[in-house]
């Protein structure tokens, strides 16, 4: 469908362009010229340069069908679940800790992010480096800054951090691969958490999120810290149902808004320890022949601002937990 309709705004484009007089591709070519000229205005890069790298960018059709329709808008939390907490990723998880493992604690150290979250996370974002993305990263920044209406600006802003990321570092922007949205190496950083979080956690004076696992340990408990995480605090718990008052909690945001005496009066218990004011989320997540209900805690919410899906958070928070169930000694 996104096709189709997509197919239909380049003829639409192309008539107008020749409508007018413009060579076909002209808009799209004005809009990156304008880009250009704010690089160089803003940034100081060379324009002619900038010109020529962007004109070798392809643009995807691939890229703009994945973008349209990603897996947590298709998938129960049974799917997505089976894609995560299983046997190889949980094994490779140990493997990564046990290799890991002075790093990990160092990290947890500084960050108060545990250790099991931070290897949970570069597992279930690229099976510790083994999926890291087979797109150009210029191919996909490109091709949705200036072909993707939809979220354009996003991606225009996306591509002037990777352009200054790529300098800054002296990395060859044509070289770089990663997803469909343009993330980036083991921990999948997007160009703009790559200048904010990544950090050089073993001081070499490079931060390497592609090779290195120091530098990853670190980028990912450094971005959950600056996002608020909550050392010593909890993730999030089943919860018990009772009756049908429930239903007005479930929404569709994610961050915890609802007072544990309002989820009391609803029908909602929980083993959970939380504190008299702390606000909570309940979850509905769908099994293939039930469903399940969570009580999500903040640092819930904090796994969320790496990906906004609830469905992401759950399957971090079970890798982490089977992974460190498997360390008797962590």
């Amino acid at each position: 469908m996104y096709r189709s309709i997509y197919s239909l705004k380049r003829i639409f484009i192309l008539v107008f362009c020749l409508c007018i007089g413009l060579a076909p591709g002209a808009v799209a070519a004005v809009s990156s010229a304008e880009f250009i000229r704010d690089m160089a205005g803003r940034h100081g890069f060379d324009r002619a340069e900038l010109e020529q790298l962007l004109a070798g960018a392809a643009v995807s059709e691939a890229i703009l069908s994945a973008i349209s329709k990603p897996a947590e808008r298709r998938l129960r939390w049974h799917e997505y679940r089976a894609i995560f907490i299983k046997e190889a990723r949980i094994k490779r998880g140990v493997e990564f800790w046990r290799a890991n493992r002075a790093t990990l604690q160092a990290a947890q150290a500084r960050f108060g992010v545990p250790a099991e979250i931070i290897t949970a996370i570069i597992g279930v974002e690229t099976f510790y480096g083994r999926i890291a993305g087979r797109h150009r990263v210029l191919d996909a920044l490109h091709t949705l800054a200036f072909h993707y209406p939809r979220r354009a600006g996003f991606f225009r802003g996306e591509l002037e951090q990777f352009l200054l990321m790529t300098r800054e570092q002296g990395l060859d922007p044509r070289a770089l691969q990663g997803s469909y949205a343009g993330a980036m190496g083991m921990p999948q950083f997007i160009a703009s958490s790559y200048r904010h979080y990544a950090v050089d956690f073993d001081a070499d004076g490079r931060i390497d999120i592609w090779n290195n696992p120091v530098d990853v340990i670190g980028s990912v408990a450094n971005y959950l810290a600056a996002h608020g995480w909550q050392p010593q605090r909890p993730v999030i718990a089943r919860a018990e149902i009772t009756g049908q008052r429930y239903k007005h909690l479930i929404g569709k945001g994610l961050k915890p808004d609802t007072a544990a005496a309002t989820l009391r009066i609803a029908g909602v218990s929980s083993g959970a320890l939380y504190a008299p004011d702390e606000k909570l989320r309940l979850f509905e997540f769908e099994l293939a022949d039930k469903k399940e209900y969570w009580l999500a805690h903040h640092n819930f919410y904090v796994i969320t601002r790496y990906n906004h899906s609830a469905l992401y958070a759950l399957a971090v928070h079970q890798l982490a937990r089977a992974i460190k169930a498997r360390l008797p000694d962590p």
